[in-house]
């Protein structure tokens, strides 16, 4: 089961926030030899998705980072959305470790 944690996004802005990858039981999960991957859309049902970059900070550690460019959450609607993020371990495992709702904060400046 997944981390819950709900992020804001600023519309019209660069993106970038770490996390720490644990297990449901607060363990930190080693990310070592693995890859991450993460969506944003603006509902589960949603055939549209918005895609995090992902990048590993520490692997021992189980840090990481999602980010969207300014042109990205410039595309997003105002709003709630849902995310999540899996890892692929070294052994073709896919896990989903983090999830919540993405709420969009609308941009006044364009």
């Amino acid at each position: 089961m997944a981390i819950a944690q709900n992020i804001i996004i600023d519309q019209d802005s660069d993106y970038s926030q770490q996390f720490i990858a644990k297990t449901d039981a607060g363990v930190v999960i080693d990310l070592t030899n693995s890859t991450l991957d993460g969506m944003v859309r603006k509902s589960f049902a949603s055939t549209t998705a918005t895609s995090f970059t992902t990048a590993v900070v520490s692997a021992t550690d189980g840090t990481f980072t999602l980010a969207l460019t300014d042109v990205q959450s410039a595309a997003l609607e105002r709003g709630r959305h849902v995310y999540d993020v899996r890892v692929t371990d070294a052994t073709s495992t896919i896990t989903r470790i983090q999830e919540g709702v993405a709420t969009v904060s609308p941009s006044v400046t364009r």
